[in-house]
C-alpha cells in the first residue's frame, strides 16, 4: 500500500473532515499529522475549541486512520520533521490547503502532491469548522486597488480611491493575512455574529473608532472597516491627508460583482511574519502617489466596463505602485512565487499590504489549486 500523509487543525470533528480522510485514504494507508494548539493560535489568531490532546485522541480513533501525532513543528509547514522521516507516496491536501511552500516541499522529497476539491459525503452537505465554530457572517475584505490611499503619508502627496470588496467568510482566512482579520474581530467583538441593520457609513464609522481609540498609535486605515461592513464593491474617495473618504460608491449590481467574483484566483502564501516592518525603507512622493491613484481609477473603470484585460493591468499596477512606495511588502520568495504564476495571469497583487498572506490573480481561465470567493451581496 502506499503511504497517503495529511495536515491540519481537525478541531470539531465533522461529515467534512471524515469525507476528506476517506478520499485520502482511498489511495493507500493514512498518516496524519495535526496542528499543535500554539500553531492552530498563531495561524488563525483564535484557541481552538479542543486541545491538540482531544483532537488526536478522535483522530486516532477513525478506522481510515493508520497513524495520527502531532506536529513538532509551527507555521504552515510545521510537518516538515515527521514528513521527512514518513516520506510518504502521496501528500494529500483541500483546494484551500494547497500552497507553492507544500508543492515546492514535495517535489525536492519526490512526493506526490494530491489536490482534493472538497467534495461532502454522498446526501451530506458542505461542512467546515469555521461554520460550526458559531454562525459568524460577518465578512472580510479584500482591497482590490489603491490601497494605502487612505493613510494621510500617501494622500498627502496624491489624493485618490481604495477599490475594495466585502468577502463571505467561507473560508477560514488566516490570521495576518491581509484580509482584514484584525478589523473583523474588533467587528465580532462589538457585533457577536453578524453587521446590524442601520446606516452603512454610521455602522463603519462605529467600527473605524472602536478599532482606533483615542492615543492609537498606528490608525488602521478605514479601507478596513469600509470594505467588512459596505457589502459588494466600493470606491473609496480620500481628499489629502484625510483618514476618511469624501465619497463612498458603492456597487452591488449582481452582474458586476458576478465579473469580479469569476476573475479572482487566491493561491495561500504565508501569514505575515511577527517582526515584518513594512514602513521601514518607504519611497513614498508624488510620482509615486499618483501612480497608485491612477491605477486604482483605471481598475474601477474596467470593473464598470466588466474589461477584463483592463482590470488585470490596473490590478498589477497598483500593486508595483505600492511596493514602489513600501518595498518590504515583498522579498525574495513572495517574487519567486508571483513569477511562477504570472504566466497564467492577467494580474497579480498579494492580499494586504504587510507580506504574504494571500497571492490574488485575475485569470479568465481556472488556476490550479486555487480558491475562489463570493462577495457580498
Amino acid at each position: 500500500m502506499k503511504k497517503v500523509f495529511v495536515s491540519g487543525c481537525y478541531d470539531m470533528l465533522h461529515s467534512g473532515h471524515i469525507a476528506f480522510f476517506m478520499e485520502a485514504a482511498s489511495h493507500g494507508d493514512l498518516y496524519v499529522g495535526l496542528g499543535s494548539d500554539k500553531t492552530i493560535n498563531r495561524l488563525k489568531g483564535r484557541k481552538t475549541i479542543n486541545t491538540d490532546k482531544e483532537r488526536l485522541f478522535m483522530v486516532q480513533a477513525l478506522k481510515m486512520v493508520r497513524e495520527a501525532w502531532i506536529n513538532s513543528g509551527s507555521g504552515l509547514m510545521d510537518f516538515e520533521r515527521e514528513v521527512e522521516e514518513l516520506h510518504p507516496d502521496i501528500f494529500f491536501v483541500n483546494e484551500d490547503g494547497f500552497t507553492p511552500d507544500k508543492q515546492e516541499f514535495c517535489a525536492k522529497l519526490g512526493i506526490e502532491l494530491v489536490v482534493s476539491r472538497r467534495i461532502p459525503h454522498v446526501g451530506l452537505p458542505t461542512r467546515s469548522t469555521t461554520s460550526l465554530r458559531q454562525e459568524c457572517l460577518i465578512p472580510f475584505r479584500l482591497d482590490l486597488a489603491g490601497g494605502w490611499l487612505d493613510q494621510p503619508i500617501v494622500s498627502k502627496y496624491y489624493p485618490g480611491s481604495v477599490i475594495t470588496i466585502s468577502i463571505e467568510p467561507d473560508y477560514d482566512f488566516n490570521d495576518r493575512s491581509g484580509m482584514s482579520t484584525s478589523t473583523r474581530k474588533k467587528a465580532i467583538q462589538l457585533w457577536q455574529t453578524d453587521i446590524p441593520e442601520g446606516d452603512p457609513e454610521l455602522l463603519a464609522k462605529t467600527l473605524f473608532s472602536f478599532e482606533n481609540p483615542p492615543g492609537t498609535k498606528y490608525i488602521s486605515g478605514s479601507q478596513d472597516s469600509i470594505g467588512i461592513v459596505f457589502p459588494g464593491v466600493n470606491k473609496l474617495g480620500y481628499d489629502s491627508e484625510q483618514y476618511w473618504p469624501s465619497e463612498i460608491i458603492n456597487d452591488t449590481e449582481p452582474e458586476t460583482l458576478d465579473f469580479i467574483e469569476q476573475s479572482l484566483w487566491f493561491i495561500t502564501l504565508f501569514p505575515r511574519d511577527n517582526t515584518f516592518d513594512v514602513l521601514s525603507g518607504t519611497d513614498i512622493n508624488p510620482t509615486n502617489a499618483k501612480a497608485l491613484a491612477d491605477a486604482a481609477n483605471d481598475c474601477w473603470k474596467a470593473i464598470q466596463e466588466k474589461d477584463l484585460k483592463s482590470f488585470g493591468a490596473a490590478f498589477t499596477r497598483s500593486f508595483d505602485a505600492q511596493i514602489a512606495m513600501f518595498p518590504n511588502m515583498v522579498n525574495e520568495l513572495i517574487l519567486k512565487q508571483i513569477d511562477e504564476y504570472k504566466t497564467m495571469a492577467l494580474g497579480w497583487k498579494l492580499s494586504g499590504a504587510g507580506g504574504g498572506g494571500y497571492l490574488v490573480l485575475v485569470s479568465d481561465k481556472p488556476v490550479p489549486n486555487a480558491i475562489q470567493i463570493r462577495i457580498r451581496r
